[in-house]
């Protein structure tokens, strides 16, 4: 598997269409830069697709999920990036509310 060390969460949506360059480049425009082992999050409008590119130190990847029902849980639009532990990103590709997941997986609010 990829080695990933810090994922971050872009708020704003990404065009799905978008391929692996300009998924790039947009990571570039949001977090300044592609750090090697970091995976970048976008979601769609209407947060039921998600795009991963992760930059694995030589290349970059890009995956692509789609949710069949419902919605993930994306951070109201305006801007902004955010930064999830393994755990919270675990509980964001299901769909779960991965903001109620702690560092360690605790549940920290009802």
């Amino acid at each position: 598997m990829i080695r990933i060390d810090a994922v971050w969460l872009a708020v704003n949506p990404l065009d799905m269409r978008l391929g692996t360059e300009a998924a790039l480049a947009r990571v570039v425009n949001v977090f300044g830069a592609a750090h090697p082992h970091h995976a970048y999050l976008f979601a769609n409008r209407r947060a039921n697709r998600l795009k991963v590119l992760v930059h694995d130190g030589i290349g970059v990847w890009l995956a692509a999920r789609r949710l069949n029902a419902g919605r993930f849980v994306w951070p109201a639009e305006g801007g902004g990036t955010q930064g999830l532990s393994h755990a919270q990103f675990d509980a964001l590709v299901l769909g779960l509310p991965w903001q109620r997941i702690g560092e360690a997986g605790i549940i920290r609010v009802i």
